[in-house]
């Protein structure tokens, strides 16, 4: 019997959302072992003036319980 574990992270990118959440992902891989997969949640932007600066994504990231 397994265990799947989340984890919601919001990515930072200064390129597109999918730059974003590959960081998410990216850092996630950092401490955790088992990722199995990462949905996407939702999308938002920082604006300044009429141009888009900062774009987040909000991702979930599954992982595997190690017993």
């Amino acid at each position: 019997m397994a265990v799947v574990k989340t984890i919601d992270l919001v990515g930072v990118s200064p390129k597109s959302w999918r730059d974003a959440a590959q960081e998410a992902l990216k850092e996630a891989a950092r401490s955790l072992r088992g990722i199995e997969s990462m949905d996407i949640l939702d999308t938002s932007c920082h604006v300044e003036g009429s141009e888009i600066t900062e774009y987040k994504t909000h991702v979930r990231i599954k992982f595997r319980l190690d017993r």
